[in-house]
């Protein structure tokens, strides 16, 4: 009987994620070995503090802080640190020593994924990272692969966790956003420091991986117009309701022509009106989907957990098992689709709706000056809702306008809510936020 194969599998960080990966690498040895054509064997854990508490009890000799040369001795190296440096390092160490990686790392793949990924073509291995984006959800793989003989027009994304559970706590208990941020705190939704999660930086970080792998041309974080949800109210979201929408904050990256008719790609996060009946308004608490329109396969979506130590490890596993089916059928490694180069847009350039809401004053000819100036640049009204409020002790009343507009680029857009600003019949502005899905 022929001897099964041995592969060493270096592990560099055993946070919650780590352990997880860890656990299931050790109980789950022979299904994996059967699954995969060969024995994966742990052989090292890179850690900062050997003698931390885990969730997860390990073998103490499996504990390293010599991360380098565990790497150097692999031939699987799974990365887990997060962070730049020392990841980036490790990852180009490991990759110049034959091994294929896998990584969780999206902000280190969005600011610097090209030079990972000429390396690991060079070196003829692979480079994995499924668990950068969503979860536990499979969405890059479908995308390289299974979509691969079609045209992706359209990619929209819930796509962190933190953000979802509380824009969904704000709509569902009517939470100012510092109490829901509190309480997802408090449930280890969101970090002590939540500035990379509600300032929508690993969102963008995650939508600049989407569109490289969708439209088949790396984009990086500079690309994406980001902006987070801190700037979300509540009311905000009782007036979005009100409306028949709710709020989510979207990745979205969609092929589209600029003014002079040249075709590039818009990638953006921002916070988003949905109507309440568009498949991604019903995903709620830390959950994560992915929405995909191609011209041939039509609307697909993809849902599940988009974090948490078990989730993710799934991820990360899948394409462990990849990786090393590879290296025991044999054949080159592989890491991305980039086959041209399509620019990125400016969000000038992106085509959406606006939702707008004015105070007033409640006067004759009001309603048609607004209507004027939005004509004038270009944007039509789809709906326009008024509210009259009335002081008792004052015979003055003022309005409150809603306004959804009709699609339009983004400048004209933006010109009008400019433009309407400056008329002398408008208290103030309350709110501009854009809509999808209508």
């Amino acid at each position: 009987m022929t001897q099964m194969r041995t592969l060493k599998v270096a592990l560099l960080g055993c946070g919650n994620v780590g352990a997880q990966v860890a656990r299931i690498l050790i109980d789950d040895a022979d299904a994996l070995a059967s699954r995969t054509g060969a024995r994966l064997e742990l052989s090292g854990i890179a850690v900062r503090t050997p003698d931390a508490r885990r969730d997860v009890e390990l073998p103490a000799d499996l504990l390293t802080t010599d991360a380098e040369s565990l790497v150097k001795d692999a031939d699987l190296v799974i990365e887990l640190m997060g962070g730049i440096e020392p990841a980036r390092s490790l990852i180009l160490t490991a990759i110049r020593h034959g091994a294929s990686v896998v990584t969780g790392n999206k902000a280190l793949l969005a600011q610097d994924g090209p030079t990972l990924y000429e390396e690991a073509d060079k070196a003829g291995v692979q480079l994995s990272y499924e668990a950068a984006v969503a979860g536990a959800i499979p969405i890059l793989r479908p995308i390289r692969d299974s979509l691969s003989g079609d045209r992706i027009t359209r990619v929209l994304g819930i796509v962190n966790g933190t953000t979802n559970f509380i824009l969904d706590q704000m709509d569902s208990t009517g939470a100012q956003f510092a109490d829901a941020l509190a309480e997802a705190q408090r449930l280890g939704y969101a970090e002590a420091d939540p500035t990379a999660d509600v300032e929508g930086l690993d969102a963008a970080a995650k939508a600049a991986i989407l569109a490289s792998l969708s439209f088949h041309t790396r984009f990086a974080l500079e690309d994406v117009y980001c902006e987070g949800i801190t700037g979300v109210t509540a009311a905000d979201i009782a007036a979005a309701k009100d409306a028949g929408f709710v709020i989510k904050l979207l990745a979205i990256a969609e092929k589209l022509s600029d003014s002079e008719g040249n075709e590039g790609v818009s990638v953006r996060v921002h916070p988003t009106l949905l109507p309440r009946e568009h498949p991604l308004a019903a995903v709620h608490g830390a959950f994560n989907a992915v929405f995909i329109e191609a011209e041939n396969a039509g609307e697909l979506m993809f849902y599940g957990q988009g974090a948490g130590g078990t989730p993710t490890a799934s991820a990360v596993l899948g394409d462990l098992v990849s990786a090393a089916r590879r290296i025991v059928l044999g054949g080159p490694g592989r890491t991305e689709t980039t086959t041209g180069h399509v620019p990125a847009l400016p969000i000038d350039a992106a085509v959406t709706s606006y939702y707008i809401g004015l105070d007033v004053a409640d006067q004759p000819g009001v309603l048609a000056r607004i209507a004027q100036l939005f004509a004038e640049h270009g944007v039509s009204i789809e709906t326009m809702r008024q509210t009259v409020h009335r002081e008792p002790s004052s015979p003055a009343t003022s309005a409150e306008l809603r306004i959804v507009t009709h699609r339009a680029s983004e400048a004209a857009l933006a010109a009008t809510v400019q433009a309407v600003k400056g008329l002398d019949v408008i208290t103030s502005v309350t709110s501009v936020l854009r809509v999808e899905g209508v």
